[in-house]
């Protein structure tokens, strides 16, 4: 797929205050969001918080699709967490902001689907990681089916980072959520076909040697039109061969020189 991006690009004073507003917005909603974490975090010490984890198999469990991204098992796993939110959270809501909010509860839901649905019985799913695992494969994806520039870059950075998300989809380490992670992912490829118009392509500005291509291109096709040889059906026909009905010659009749009857040749 090949999406063009317009060539004017807009470089006032109100485009850079709309770009410096869209990354404050980034930032704080990922500050905000991780700062939610830490304060439910500290409320699970003083409650039982196994119901709202995901119960795999369990009609019960399925309240934890909801709830199971919130929670955390340990500090670590809550600081492991935050930082991928923090870098990933944010850089997909700088390039990407509706494809990922609109992508956001698929990523949330297909996190504790995946748990619920491939997790051992018995066992119980909670933690960001699924939803941190969305975010790495909506920017990655998105990079390579919109191919602009700001994409691109986003979806190197992103796999500069956590490229190592694209094996953490599958089991590795005892008691880590491959099945969350997986639900996240899938989640997030789904979001980055299916929002991937959401946002418009950026503009960008040309370099010199992309517009002297199209110009010599140009004048190489118009040399083609000018002296190629035309097309045979536009070539004017001089001679036509007769059709069997027309008269192809004259009968002469000779008489014979033996006083028999003439024979026509």
């Amino acid at each position: 797929m090949h999406l063009d991006s317009p060539d004017d690009t807009p470089d006032s004073d109100l485009q850079r205050a709309r770009d410096k507003r869209r990354l404050s917005n980034a930032l704080k909603t990922s500050v905000l969001f991780v700062l939610l974490l830490c304060i439910v975090f500290g409320v699970q010490a003083a409650m039982d918080w196994r119901f709202l984890a995901v119960k795999p198999g369990e009609w019960s469990g399925l309240l934890g699709l909801l709830t199971a991204p919130l929670l955390h098992g340990s500090p670590e796993h809550l600081i492991a967490n935050a930082s991928a939110l923090l870098l990933l959270g944010s850089l997909a809501l700088v390039v990407y902001p509706r494809a990922t909010l609109r992508g956001l509860p698929l990523m949330w839901l297909g996190s504790g689907l995946g748990a619920w649905l491939m997790g051992n019985p018995g066992s119980h799913h909670l933690g960001a990681s699924g939803v941190t695992h969305g975010l790495m494969f909506l920017v990655f994806v998105l990079g390579l089916l919109r191919r602009d520039r700001p994409s691109i870059a986003a979806g190197m950075i992103a796999f500069l980072f956590y490229g190592g998300m694209l094996l953490t989809v599958l089991p590795q380490e005892p008691g880590v959520s491959w099945q969350s992670h997986m639900g996240g992912a899938i989640g997030g490829v789904l979001a980055a076909f299916w929002f991937r118009h959401a946002d418009p392509i950026p503009p960008r500005r040309r370099y010199s040697w992309e517009i002297e291509e199209e110009e010599a291109a140009r004048a190489e096709l118009e040399r083609r039109d000018t002296y190629e040889p035309p097309a045979p059906h536009d070539v004017p026909v001089l001679w036509e061969r007769p059709t069997e009905e027309e008269p192809r010659g004259v009968v002469l009749r000779f008489p014979d020189r033996r006083g028999g009857r003439s024979e026509e040749s």
